[in-house]
């Protein structure tokens, strides 16, 4: 094997890590992501730095966290100025492309102020989230009485899909993700209850093979070193599976749901405003579990199978022998799990995700296989891409907040440099917010978490929740207001405090710039705190030694004279 010359960064949309077999579900066998494991490594305690789609992924893309970024919900823009993954790899001589879903807004104000156009290479790439696109495709085109939820969304794809002879104004909704009955009616895939039944579409042409094959496409033509952000969609809502996947899976196959009456009747607050939210409501509902999950299962299982036509196509090409490989999700779901639906909220089905990296090179030949139970979270992937491309992660180390993941894949060490992981979310944009009565300043919430201890801290005046993963690892119990954890939490406190005292913003110079700073002062002619030249070092004063000047009052006089 040679070294990664070239990075392939693959990201589903909601991918739950324990509906994964290399994670422990019993019944669904994803083989292929289990050959990528056993390749490389698996990470256990990979954690997300906000748990909804956009936010999440411009962690992820800036390597900084949410309170750096400022992007804090679907649709913030991320302001112009903020580096990103492929700002930092240009640099370094590797290129970024897309292929697929960021769900980035573009900062459009920022960049009317600045002169930014579109049309323009860092125009566009101000727009993207600092990738150059081979196609973006953000997978959601759903359409109300307001008109359409993302007029650019799935424009490609449905494009395709008409070539392809797929009728109708939305062939992505009519056909992708909705089914038909006798009469050809179209049965939505919006409506849970048609999520048992089978796509009205060819699997061959639903959006995972599509994405799947663009990405492929793109790696074919491309030349190196290049990393590609292959990001696929499923298997995100609307729930509804091609087949053969839709009919795959039954109750039988089913993970026992997560949750009690008694975790319901004794929720913190702001949990049970989540709870009560309608779409946790409706997933608390069995009928509506066991018609979504044999959908979502299906879902993953094409995942799999795609991902093994991936590999067998990188393997027959070569290109596995230099391009890294990693598999990750931007978040999970909850699926009726602590009576929520989506995943708004701290606990793991939503926070801790799939991560496995397979690096070809032969430094990492030792750890090929291996589970690391390193605390790691998603900004780790831009110091990790950056290494890879050949530059150092301390030099973008003020900028990118996260550590590089090579020296555990290359056994050098066992765990990331930090003692908590973090997860934010903004909730100032969503209804929870108004069912709180919080202000907009106030509608904010933190997770702090080490290998035993999760704390989850709210603003606006609610007590914390605490919950020891060690001895209650499905988080049904909470230890906020318990007598006996007021150290623990006062520990976990000091944590969250140091990581808000972090410097963040000091982005321009570089720790090394700012450590040599004083120095270079000196060497350009500052000279304080000197009594006199003696105490000087003749060096750094050698420009103020044996100089000449006259007299200015023989230069007032010769300018009165003249």
């Amino acid at each position: 094997m040679a070294r990664a010359k070239n990075v392939l960064f693959i990201m589903f949309d909601q991918l739950r890590r324990d509906y994964l077999s290399c994670y422990g579900h019993p019944h669904l066998q994803t083989p292929h992501i289990d050959r990528l494991a056993a390749m490389g490594v698996r990470f256990d305690r990979a954690y997300i730095q906000a748990p909804i789609c956009g936010a999440s992924r411009m962690s992820t893309y800036t390597g900084r966290y949410v309170n750096s970024h400022g992007a804090g919900w679907n649709n913030i823009p991320l302001r112009v100025g903020e580096p990103t993954l492929g700002d930092h790899l240009r640099k370094a001589g590797m290129s970024c492309w897309l292929v697929g879903k960021t769900h980035m807004a573009a900062d459009t104000e920022g960049m009317e102020r600045l002169g930014l156009s579109r049309g323009t290479t860092i125009g566009e790439r101000v727009a993207e989230c600092g990738f150059d696109v081979w196609e973006r495709d953000d997978g959601m085109r759903p359409e109300g009485p307001d008109g359409l939820y993302d007029p650019n969304g799935a424009q490609a794809y449905n494009a395709y899909l008409r070539a392809r002879g797929y009728g109708g104004d939305n062939p992505w909704h009519d056909h992708a993700n909705s089914a038909i009955d006798a009469e050809g009616n179209v049965l939505s895939g919006w409506f849970m209850e048609n999520s048992p039944r089978p796509a009205n579409i060819a699997e061959e042409d639903s959006e995972t093979p599509y994405m799947m094959r663009r990405g492929m496409a793109f790696m074919e033509q491309a030349e190196g070193p290049w990393c590609c952000h292959l990001s696929l969609i499923k298997p995100h809502w609307p729930y509804i599976a091609p087949e053969p996947y839709a009919g795959m899976y039954g109750p039988a196959d089913f993970l026992p749901v997560n949750r009690t009456q008694a975790e319901f009747d004794a929720a913190h607050p702001v949990l049970k405003a989540a709870m009560t939210n309608p779409v946790s409501q409706t997933f608390a509902r069995t009928e509506v579990r066991e018609a979504v999950l044999g959908a979502y299962m299906g879902l993953v299982k094409q995942i799999d199978d795609q991902i093994g036509v991936l590999l067998d196509w990188l393997e027959r090409t070569g290109r596995m022998a230099d391009t890294m490989i990693v598999l990750t999700s931007d978040h999970g779901d909850f699926l009726g799990d602590h009576w929520l639906g989506e995943k708004s909220f701290f606990f793991d089905p939503s926070t801790r995700v799939p991560l496995i990296v397979y690096d070809p090179s032969p430094e990492a030949d030792g750890t090929r296989g291996t589970v690391s139970d390193a605390l790691v979270e998603q900004i780790d992937v831009v110091p990790t891409f950056y290494a890879v491309a050949g530059g150092d992660p301390e030099d973008i180390g003020h900028i990118a907040e996260g550590h590089s993941l090579l020296p555990i894949l290359h056994g050098e060490r066992t765990e990331q440099p930090r003692e908590i992981a973090i997860c934010e979310y903004d909730y100032s944009a969503t209804p929870l917010r108004g069912r709180l009565g919080v202000s907009v300043e106030d509608a904010r919430c933190f997770m702090a978490t080490t290998r035993r201890w999760k704390l989850m801290h709210f603003e606006g005046g609610f007590r914390p929740m605490l919950f020891d993963l060690e001895k209650d690892p499905g988080e049904q119990h909470d230890l906020g207001d318990s007598p006996d954890h007021a150290g623990v939490r006062a520990e976990m406190y000091s944590h969250l405090h140091a990581w808000f005292r972090r410097c963040d913003q000091r982005i321009t110079k570089s720790r090394r710039d700012l450590a040599g700073i004083s120095a270079k002062i000196g060497r350009r002619g500052v000279a304080t705190g000197l009594y006199a030249e003696a105490e000087a070092d003749p060096e750094r004063v050698v420009k103020y030694r044996g100089r000449k000047a006259r007299p200015w009052q023989d230069i007032v006089k010769n300018q009165s004279t003249t």
